[in-house]
């Protein structure tokens, strides 16, 4: 791929730097003049541009992307695919890969394990309500911000929902984190994606992978048939639900691990709140092969020699061993007895209490079914826990602690039914402005619970600080329920304090537009063009409308075109008089030589003019020669001609005080059948004089 830096795309994203290098596409740093922002941009490298995989990878990343929307995956902006380039425009992240964190970090604290964790699935969970499947879920793919925020990005891979042309039978993904039915070439599904989070999370907690190797083939062997190794067995100080929470999610079977990322979030949020919690998952439920815990199956045989020495050291201690012995029997029948005396008596009460088949009372109202006075429910010993809920009417019974059908024994006192009861109703105040983390707290002060802070961008407002609310802080007047779900929009755009707005000096004259951009502090570059199809006498474009400070702008001035006037048009009658001197005083000059690559043009005056001045001369609309000159009578300019053909050029003069502009001649140049080299230049001194006179 040739050099992108310094160089613009579609007149508006402009390289800065390049800041990654991978298998397929480069990544560049670029600046967005129309937003005024930087960005990433993607690249397909050149080599690949006619590999019809590689470019299916490439567009179909920016298809899942363009269909997705949530603050822990990357955003897409821009999209192009042309012949010769091929490009993903993306927001720009500062920060690492979670696969550098790792490397770094070796072993990762299990709390930010669990806040990585919950934002991976968070970003998943969205990705899978589209129907989208990641399938190469892998720390090298995991963002990871400055403030802890994570970004999951690539989803060349992605399978889409009846996406038939992705070879199913073809093996995909990073091979240390895929699932077993990827590394068999199976079908994916959500759960294989929950799988190669689990592997991650096994990565970040024990500093190891579960399976490696020398080759891909093996790890992916390794996959399919080896059980991991447990994570407390490399790190025992490892909480036990977050390993429960591993194990299920790296089971062999898809069928075995957690079926949805909303169950698996489910999970790590119940251990959030009790990370003394233990979910009692085993790794190796399903493996067909026994295995034996507690006792070692390599025993040592008992040598002859050694044999013969215990039995020697029996005899020695026989008699005094022998009390020891007998009352420990002894007594061992005496518990014995007792054991079966309360066994005994406890069968026999059971046998009086009464088998009761548990209705389902969940969104039944309490008092309407007449649970607590009903006879035959109250010899259960129902436990009732009131929970406030804005979602149910109060009284209305929302969860069972033991399933409807189940069959249990009067007396039990396992029964407990958790009851909706009234919430508290708060108003919510207006925190548009504030930022983030203190509008935060402000809530959670009135007694809101559920509060999520969401990303967004407005150039207009400071970074961090809130932008909108929902629910409206003007609406419900009454106050809304303090479990109500509130969504904090804040502000993440940062605006570089080193990129400054250039003037727009479109339309101004030359002399306006070089003041207003210098006064900014920025330099000036002018170019200038003859355009028929263009105002004449101002500036018609220039390249930035936003540059760092001391930066060149590049404005293109449209010189007046009198390609077709004759300079005494530009004055009146009472001018031409002054000028009668001049007007039959035209100056014309030609010369050959077959040696000539330079053609020339004198300009000449018969008194010495007073004002600087500037004379151009033109191909077309091309500027191919310019000087300004402000002392003498005479002057001559040079300029590289094309004697190639017949070729005219046209001598254009501008007052520089003025700003007066008038048509000095023209230039033309030919090569003849002999090679010999011609220049012939008719120019009008008439002309000059009128233009730099007034």
């Amino acid at each position: 791929m040739k050099n992108l830096i310094g160089k613009r795309l579609d007149d508006r994203y402009e390289f800065v730097e390049l800041i990654g290098i991978g298998g397929m596409a480069n990544v560049y740093k670029a600046y967005d003049s129309l937003k005024g922002c930087y960005v990433a941009i993607k690249v397909l490298k050149e080599k690949y541009l006619g590999n019809e995989e590689f470019v299916y990878r490439f567009r179909n990343e920016s298809k899942a992307n363009a269909s997705l929307s949530h603050p822990n995956i990357v955003r897409i902006f821009d999209v192009g695919f042309g012949n010769k380039m091929q490009y993903i425009v993306m927001e720009y992240i500062e920060g690492v890969t979670l696969k550098e964190f790792i490397n770094k970090a070796k072993v990762l604290n299990w709390k930010d394990v669990v806040h990585f964790t919950f934002q991976i699935l968070r970003g998943l969970q969205h990705a899978h309500d589209k129907g989208i499947v990641h399938r190469d879920i892998k720390p090298q793919n995991i963002m990871l911000l400055e403030d802890g925020t994570i970004k999951i990005m690539d989803f060349g891979i992605a399978r889409f929902p009846r996406d038939e042309k992705i070879d199913f039978k073809k093996t995909v993904g990073s091979v240390h984190y895929i699932s077993p039915e990827q590394a068999i070439g199976g079908i994916t599904d959500f759960k294989s994606d929950i799988y190669s989070v689990g592997i991650m999370m096994y990565e970040m907690l024990t500093g190891q992978l579960p399976f490696d190797g020398r080759t891909p083939e093996i790890v992916a062997q390794k996959q399919i048939k080896d059980n991991v190794r447990s994570p407390l067995e490399i790190n025992p100080n490892l909480p036990q639900g977050l390993v429960d929470i591993i194990l299920r999610a790296i089971k062999k079977k898809p069928q075995d691990r957690y079926q949805s990322t909303e169950e698996m979030l489910r999970d790590i949020d119940e251990f959030k709140q009790n990370p003394n919690v233990s979910f009692g998952y085993r790794y190796l439920d399903d493996i067909d092969t026994t295995k034996y815990f507690g006792l070692s199956r390599n025993i040592e045989p008992i040598e002859e020699s050694t044999m013969g020495y215990k039995k020697n050291k029996i005899k020695t201690k026989k008699k005094e061993k022998l009390v020891p012995i007998l009352i420990g029997v002894a007594g061992g029948f005496f518990l014995l007895a007792i054991v079966m005396v309360i066994t005994f008596m406890f069968r026999r009460g059971r046998n009086d209490l009464v088998d009761i088949e548990i209705p389902n009372f969940v969104g039944h109202n309490v008092e309407e079914v007449k649970i607590m006075d009903n006879g035959k429910y109250k010899d259960l010993g129902i436990t009732i826990i009131n929970e406030p809920s804005s979602k149910h009417s109060p009284g209305t019974v929302i969860q069972q602690s033991i399933k409807p059908g189940t069959c249990v024994k009067s007396n039990n006192g396992s029964l407990v039914l958790t009851v909706a009861s009234s919430v508290e109703k708060k108003r919510i105040p207006n925190v548009i402005g504030m930022d983030v983390e203190e509008a935060e707290e402000k809530l959670k002060k009135i007694g809101f619970v559920n509060i999520k802070k969401i990303e967004a961008v407005d150039e207009q407002k400071p970074k961090g600080s809130v932008i909108k609310i929902t629910p409206n802080h003007f609406k419900d007047a009454d106050g809304v329920a303090l479990d109500t779900n509130i969504r904090l929009y804040y502000n993440t755009f940062e605006k570089d304090e080193n990129i400054l707005d250039v003037p727009n000096v479109v339309g101004k004259s030359l002399e306006e537009a070089k003041e207003l951009i210098k006064s900014c502090g920025f330099q000036i570059s002018v170019k200038t063009v003859c355009d028929k199809s263009k105002i004449s006498g101002v500036v018609i474009s220039q390249n930035k409308s936003k540059a760092p400070l001391d930066s060149v702008i590049e404005i293109v001035y449209n010189l007046h075109n009198y390609e077709n006037q004759e300079a005494s048009e530009f004055w009146n009658s009472g001018e031409k008089s002054n000028s009668k001197s001049f007007k039959e005083s035209n100056l014309k000059s030609s010369y050959s030589s077959n040696k000539i690559d330079n053609a020339s043009v004198v300009i000449a005056s018969s008194t010495k003019m007073e004002d600087p001045f500037h004379v151009f001369v033109l191909n077309g609309k091309e500027v191919v020669a310019e000087c300004q000159y402000d002392t003498a009578k005479q002057h001559e300019i040079k300029f590289k001609a094309d004697f190639s053909k017949n070729t005219r050029y046209t001598v254009m003069i501008k007052n520089d005080k003025t700003d007066k502009e008038a048509k000095y001649g023209t230039v033309e140049v030919y090569t003849d059948s002999q090679g010999q080299k011609h220049c012939k230049s008719n120019c009008s001194p008439h002309a000059f004089y009128k233009t730099i006179s007034f």
